[in-house]
């Protein structure tokens, strides 16, 4: 009885034992790369992804207009090409990046 008694603590205590012999010291973060970017033109890109977007969003709200009113898709198309002509790519007005 005083055996099963021991082998019972003992494997009660084991995984402890193991837990703290595997724990290992959290490692350092490593330190994230700096962006080779100078800020002010990376700001100066942004705003002009904004302004894009901005003209894109206002063409495709004047074909969805359009085809509202029951004018033929075709022509909603068309305007909504030209109107995105230089700033998107594509029939249907897709943004286009120059990087």
């Amino acid at each position: 009885m005083k055996s099963l008694f021991v082998v019972f603590l003992m494997s009660a205590l084991i995984p402890g034992f193991a837990l703290a012999a595997d724990a290992t010291p959290p490692a350092t973060a490593a330190k994230p790369a700096k962006s080779k970017v100078d800020p002010a033109l990376e700001a100066e890109h942004t705003k002009e992804d904004v302004k894009r977007h901005r003209q894109m969003a206002a063409a495709h709200e004047a074909a969805a207009k359009c085809q509202e009113s029951g004018r033929d898709e075709a022509v909603c198309n068309a305007e909504l090409a030209k109107a995105c002509q230089g700033i998107a790519y594509g029939k249907y007005c897709g943004m286009k990046h120059p990087d």
